[in-house]
């Protein structure tokens, strides 16, 4: 039975405090498409795509409408395009040609995002593999909604930093295919270590060859709710503090798992995972920094943020896996700078360091997530701030990543615009000594000795 106090609680998280659902992601195995055909290939791509997805925009603006509450984004992931491709593309260029399929048929069904132009090279890299790698910049520059992930560790198979050092460049052409647009093409391409088969938040989303044929995922989110929860026991013991947070996490959950589960019987495939993560966005009021001042920090970035960070991270899973049985993805807080406007305020002003987001990774739920740097930060430099967020995803046993943009012709102070959910933000220095040494090694970084569970 729902209580009117439920009901009055509900509006106001959705009215006045951003609670959405902020992703629906159909993910869609494209393992029946493989052709060693190019032209047949990419048609059976867009017409498996095109007729499995053909009603999720609007089914989740009808769920939306008749819950009361916003479905930010509809979205669909695919398998790794490098395995599907692996027999038609023998240059990068036929690679490109997916990835041009893959934009068409996102169009066609009306969503945001496709996620999936991906390699899994943890371990090594194939032909098929590296001349996907090598097509990301023309493919991220040639499309709208393609999103490209690459896997370059785990804790089980250590760092491929061969990997490591060719998507460093791969980074800096990409920003240079997209310069007329503060180097956007970075913004929709992420490196991964651990990386989760059901993930539904972009640009790291992919359908992992395990899952299902098609199965529906939901990304639920509500920073504001969460900073508005903790408004009210300001100055409480560390008790009550995370009593809170999970109280919250669990409620929350519950409306992703509502509309998984709506979504899942109306489009008639089943359902996947909800993953709750605290997504923030641009908007006054839905910011992740804006919960760590709640908790007792002036700015993001102050000592004892990582401390407030581990807190939310660890009770929104537990909350969140009290209210579903199928928590996934990668639930937890994600600290993306451009996207969370309060973050971007304390970076801007210095109190928010690379090398302290690079700490806060260690406990929140990804990485070094959206941050623009300047244009002239060399390849090796990235691949080095690489190999240190993929160490700490290998030796801690969780999900890590590096989204960084390097903004072709500006330098730091300087503001580089997005637009949308991706948002703006000033551009952040990178420390200036060098590690080309280091990352030209060439060869894999071994796996810890903990990673030995057999």
């Amino acid at each position: 039975m729902v209580e009117l106090k439920e009901v009055f609680e509900t509006y106001e998280m959705v009215s006045h405090e951003n609670l959405d659902v902020r992703t629906i992601t159909m993910g869609i195995s494209l393992l029946d498409c493989i052709d060693p055909d190019l032209d047949r290939l990419c048609q059976k791509i867009y017409d498996k795509i095109t007729t499995l997805a053909e009603h999720l925009v609007e089914v989740g603006d009808e769920i939306g409408l008749e819950y009361g509450v916003p479905v930010i984004n509809k979205r669909v992931s695919v398998t790794p395009i490098a395995i599907i491709g692996g027999a038609a593309c023998k240059i990068p260029g036929d690679f490109v040609k997916i990835a041009k399929t893959l934009d068409e048929a996102a169009k066609k069904i009306g969503v945001n995002f496709i996620g999936g132009y991906s390699a899994l090279v943890q371990k090594g890299m194939t032909t098929a593999d590296r001349n996907l790698i090598e097509s990301i910049p023309q493919a991220l520059a040639c499309t709208e909604r393609v999103c490209s992930s690459i896997s370059l560790g785990s804790t089980r198979t250590g760092i491929n930093m061969d990997a490591v050092r060719l998507m460093g460049d791969i980074v800096v052409k990409t920003a240079e295919a997209t310069k007329d647009a503060d180097s956007i093409g970075c913004a929709k391409l992420v490196v991964f270590c651990n990386p989760p088969d059901d993930n539904p938040f972009m640009a790291g989303a992919f359908h992992g060859v395990t899952e299902a044929d098609c199965v529906i995922n939901v990304g639920v989110s509500g920073p504001g709710v969460v900073k508005t929860a903790l408004s009210k026991v300001r100055g409480e013991s560390f008790e009550v503090l995370c009593e809170t947070i999970k109280k919250t996490a669990f409620k929350v959950t519950r409306v992703g798992q509502l509309f998984a589960k709506e979504a899942s019987r109306r489009l008639g495939v089943p359902f996947g995972i909800v993953d709750l993560s605290l997504a923030p966005t641009p908007a006054v009021g839905d910011s992740i920094a804006d919960i760590i001042h709640e908790m007792g920090m002036e700015y993001a970035g102050a000592p004892g943020t990582t401390a407030a960070l581990a807190i939310l991270n660890d009770q929104v899973k537990k909350g969140g896996v009290m209210a579903s049985s199928y928590v996934g993805g990668l639930s937890g807080a994600f600290i993306p700078v451009t996207e969370d406007s309060a973050m971007a305020e304390a970076a801007e002003i210095g109190a928010l360091t690379l090398e302290k987001l690079e700490a806060m990774t260690c406990v929140c739920s990804v990485g070094l997530d959206m941050i623009a740097i300047p244009g002239d930060v060399p390849a090796t430099s990235i691949s080095g701030i690489i190999a240190d967020e993929m160490a700490i995803g290998m030796v801690n046993q969780k999900t890590t990543a590096v989204r960084v943009i390097p903004v072709i012709g500006k330098g730091v102070g300087d503001r580089a615009q997005f637009g949308g959910l991706l948002g703006d933000a000033a551009i952040m220095p990178v420390n200036r000594y060098g590690c080309a040494d280091f990352v030209n090694r060439g060869g894999r970084i071994p796996a810890p000795i903990h990673s030995f569970k057999n």
